[in-house]
């Protein structure tokens, strides 16, 4: 038979626990049911006085201040338990602090923070917006020096070779006299009246040609009967130069405009209309078929696959056709004209102008390299669906 002691420190906590025994056994009747519920069955109300001062006595307990220990450096990370065998128990060593010594290991080191590397040397820094446009002129002046060289060296080549009496300098004046000419006839207007006479005929046949070229060749390409009745007729044409029917032109039709662009027209023709032809024959079959088997009309077929794919051979024949527009109009104002670059041109050779002449020649080869850029940038708007190679 064992015996309970309480101290004299015990007491006031063992009274106050039985209070509050109590005055919890005198509460309503809900929070005891609720309590029998969460605990179980009932077994009277001593066990449950000696569970309220169990209870009592475990919060003094956990609510006593703990006395003041010294800091101690931080312990190790345990090991995982071993599991329980019956081997006598072995108490465990007490903590030891991190060796601080000159032999010491060094302490693995954690992932590297992100960005922790920006700013130094082995960090990358993102190119701002001044570097970038550096970088694109500085492309840009690198690709244009190297297409620009080959026309300075020929320029050069020109100022220099009269000046060292390489040639005549009356039949191949310094590029700058020409230049110089060149100047003077813009000053006066000549130029720009010559210039505006050329390209008025010139642009004139180029269109003509173009609105008639681009429909006949599709239609010749696309039904083989049309191209059976005319396809010998073109043979035929093709192969006649367009200088050589001049002659016939001004008979027929007169020393007057008409004849000019008419020579043009023909001239212009044949470089259209045979690549639309050979751009309809090359259509991928493939996607013609897909097409008609999703029912598309003639029309949509046209303007869904056929002349899609084949713009990239049209304009081709297009630029070839902008560049014979304007040498065969200077062979064309060579005869029975009063006005136009080649009018310029043979003008000056019966007056022995030369540098008014090779400013006219000058002023040819400048429009037809604007032109061709020109029919290149409607190109690459009518081909944005091309992938680049």
């Amino acid at each position: 038979m064992t015996t309970d002691i309480t101290t004299p420190a015990d007491a006031p906590a063992d009274r106050q626990a039985v209070r509050e025994a109590v005055r919890q056994d005198t509460a309503p009747a809900a929070p005891a049911a609720a309590d029998r519920e969460s605990r179980g069955p009932r077994s009277g109300l001593p066990s449950l006085l000696v569970r309220r001062l169990r209870g009592a006595g475990r919060a003094a307990t956990a609510t006593a201040p703990a006395p003041e220990r010294a800091p101690t450096a931080p312990a190790t990370p345990e090991a995982p338990a071993a599991p329980v065998t019956s081997a006598p128990p072995v108490t465990s060593a007490p903590p030891q602090a991190p060796a601080t010594g000159p032999d010491a290991a060094p302490a693995p080191k954690g992932p590297a923070a992100p960005g922790a590397g920006r700013g130094t040397a082995h960090g990358r820094h993102a190119p701002s917006p001044v570097r970038k446009a550096a970088g694109a002129l500085g492309r840009w002046l690198r690709a244009t020096a190297l297409r620009s060289a080959a026309l300075v060296a020929l320029l050069v080549l020109w100022e220099t070779a009269p000046r060292l009496g390489l040639v005549d300098a009356t039949f191949l004046p310094p590029v700058s006299e020409v230049a110089t000419a060149w100047w003077d006839l813009l000053g006066n207007g000549q130029l720009g009246q010559h210039a505006r006479a050329s390209l008025a005929r010139s642009f004139g046949g180029f269109a003509i040609a173009v609105v008639v070229a681009v429909p006949l060749g599709l239609l010749i390409g696309w039904y083989r009967p049309v191209a059976a009745f005319l396809g010998p007729l073109l043979e035929v044409f093709r192969n006649t130069a367009a200088l050589a029917l001049l002659p016939v032109f001004v008979l027929l039709l007169g020393i007057g405009e008409t004849s000019k662009v008419s020579i043009v027209v023909y001239a212009c023709l044949w470089p259209v209309l045979l690549n639309t032809i050979s751009a309809v024959g090359n259509a991928d079959p493939t996607l013609v078929r897909l097409a008609r088997s999703m029912d598309l009309s003639t029309p949509r077929l046209f303007q869904k696959v056929i002349l899609p794919s084949s713009v990239p051979a049209i304009f081709t024949g297009i630029r070839l056709a902008g560049a014979v527009s304007i040498l065969v109009l200077v062979a064309a104002e060579m005869i029975g004209a009063k006005a136009g670059l080649g009018y310029l041109i043979n003008a000056s050779q019966y007056n022995f102008a030369i540098p008014q002449m090779y400013a006219g020649i000058i002023t040819i080869s400048a429009v037809g390299v604007a032109f061709n850029q020109l029919l290149v940038t409607i190109e690459r708007r009518l081909s944005t669906w091309r992938v680049p190679v």
